[in-house]
């Protein structure tokens, strides 16, 4: 019997690639998309099924865990992936637009739960070693600057995966994070101009006291996702925990994340952040 998957965000990027991969491989591949999104790439030359899917949308989220209940016919679901998310809010806390946050959170980490709510009864019914995985971030390690909605989104992730691992335990549904390097993805694609608007955009003041020391920063990190990790190089990471009997609470995936799990735990803080503050700003 082939196994069944519903990944958020397929539309694009790596959930694109992780949905295409599993349906060459034989898996049945349910693949969540926003509403009017091009799918031509998504299903080109594979059997997949696209399921309309805005995760910051209760109704919507709803909606399609029924579709893909009707398609199962009985069948429980085996695997979830939480990929969908949005990035790229650059800017110092002081100047934070609260719209974008919430924003942010809706989709970062309100999404990942109203999924988890909607599809968990379908996860109960498999019989296929059934798991979660919740894709959150290689950010959530570090605090870097200008970066704080985002890295918050994706840490409250971490919080709820590790209250799901223990409460499913009991019926055999495994669940993990996933915390990626950096991605050349759809979202990253215009992150030197996306942060040059955030910081044209805040008040003023905001600007006079942070742009000097911090605009420089975050520039620099938009550039480094200019080089970042293809989207198939983390997509094959995440791919090869699909069947490994016993998930840890955590993986990290990505060149140049591997080390850091290594260095918080041999370096204390103090010393761990002055490397990540050396990097920054010289």
């Amino acid at each position: 019997m082939s196994r069944s998957i519903f990944i958020t965000g397929a539309a694009t990027g790596m959930g694109m690639v992780m949905a295409r991969k599993l349906a060459q491989q034989g898996w049945r591949v349910f693949a969540g998309v926003l509403p009017g999104m091009d799918i031509s790439k998504l299903t080109e030359g594979v059997n997949l099924t696209p399921i309309e899917q805005n995760v910051s949308d209760d109704a919507s989220v709803e909606a399609s865990a029924a579709q893909v209940k009707a398609a199962l016919n009985g069948a429980g679901l085996d695997v979830l992936i939480n990929n969908a998310g949005i990035g790229v809010l650059s800017c110092p806390v002081e100047g934070v637009d609260m719209s974008e946050a919430k924003r942010m959170f809706e989709v970062n980490t309100f999404g990942p739960i109203r999924v988890c709510k909607a599809f968990l009864p379908l996860i109960h019914e498999s019989k296929q070693s059934p798991r979660i995985f919740n894709v959150t971030s290689g950010a959530v390690r570090v605090a870097t600057p200008c970066n704080a909605m985002y890295n918050m989104s994706k840490s409250a992730v971490e919080g709820l995966t590790g209250t799901l691992r223990i409460e499913l335990m009991a019926w055999g549904i495994q669940a993990t994070s996933i915390q990626p390097g950096g991605m050349k993805t759809p979202m990253t694609a215009n992150v030197l101009e996306v942060t040059k608007r955030s910081w044209e955009a805040l008040p003023a003041s905001v600007r006079a006291r942070y742009e000097a020391k911090l605009r420089p920063v975050s520039e620099k990190m938009a550039s480094m996702l200019t080089t970042a990790n293809e989207p198939e190089y983390v997509a094959d990471g995440i791919l090869a925990l699909l069947d490994i009997p016993k998930l840890k609470p955590r993986y990290m995936v990505g060149k140049e994340v591997k080390l850091l799990p290594m260095l918080q735990k041999l370096l204390p803080e103090l010393t761990f952040e002055k490397i990540i503050v050396k990097q920054f700003f010289g």
